[in-house]
């Protein structure tokens, strides 16, 4: 009796009142939950402003009929070698469709092929690159000067 007893009493002192403790138990799930709430918008305001900074970074591809193009080789993303280039061409724009496909030919074999406007640059000759503006490109090639080799 007297062990039972001192057991009783154990409880009793250690939790005092179950109501209590629920309570407790309920305002601590309630303050998680509050800061669960608070990390989450915290990390989508994050996601907004970084994605605010990279698109304003990106520049619309304008591709004309007529324009020499080259075209991405995603094959090679896997087992691209050291110096092999990833990308193919020259190709001739044929079309340019509303939602970014374009209509490519190749100049050596005629072959046509419609292709995402993404895996597309533009292809500058000899001539292009002195005729660019600085806008276009975004970097400037100087000459070395004599005293600094």
């Amino acid at each position: 009796m007297e062990l039972a007893h001192r057991a009783y009493w154990a409880i009793t002192t250690v939790n005092a009142d179950y109501n209590e403790a629920g309570k407790m138990r309920k305002l601590q799930l309630c303050e998680i939950e509050e800061l669960r709430d608070e990390a989450y918008e915290c990390a989508s305001a994050y996601k907004d402003k970084l994605k605010k900074v990279h698109d304003a970074k990106l520049r619309k591809k304008m591709f004309e009929v007529g324009q020499k193009v080259w075209l991405y080789n995603s094959r090679l993303k896997m087992f691209v070698g050291k110096l092999k280039s990833k990308w193919m061409g020259p190709y001739v724009v044929r079309r340019v469709g509303r939602f970014g496909d374009v209509d490519i030919q190749d100049e050596q074999t005629l072959k046509q092929q419609t292709v995402n406007g993404h895996r597309l640059k533009s292809y500058m000759e000899g001539n292009d690159i002195n005729n660019l503006e600085l806008d276009k490109v975004g970097y400037i090639l100087r000459p070395v000067d004599e005293e600094q080799q």
